[in-house]
């Protein structure tokens, strides 16, 4: 378990060290990190408009969460594309299921669905 205190600005181009990448997915400390149990909406490559613009939002609500205090990472495992995953905690609140209650993000179940 790691605990850190940083602001996470959004990932632009170039190398991506502490960052957003999108709703679910983030860099620390050079490491990127997925939290596990959730799916938000698809920025990279989005089924319509509608899936765009709510990925951005789930993108930008994660950036306040990991920005709120103290970042405590459990890791869990790697995926499919060597993404760190974790139960993520700002504070002591579970950062995937703030996302979820709030309708940034829903459990995933192992599929992939459009939020169009």
């Amino acid at each position: 378990m790691l605990l850190i205190a940083t602001l996470l600005a959004i990932c632009g181009p170039g190398p991506r060290v502490n960052c957003i990448v999108d709703g679910d997915t983030f860099w620390l400390a050079g490491e990127k990190i997925r939290i596990e149990n959730i799916d938000t909406p698809e920025i990279s490559e989005p089924k319509c408009p509608a899936e765009r613009a709510a990925g951005e939002r789930a993108k930008v609500r994660l950036q306040q969460l990991l920005s709120d205090g103290e970042i405590a990472i459990q890791r869990t495992g790697v995926d499919r594309y060597k993404r760190t995953l974790a139960v993520v905690r700002v504070n002591g609140r579970d950062v995937g299921e703030v996302l979820i209650r709030e309708g940034f993000a829903r459990r995933w179940d192992g599929a992939r669905r459009p939020w169009c």
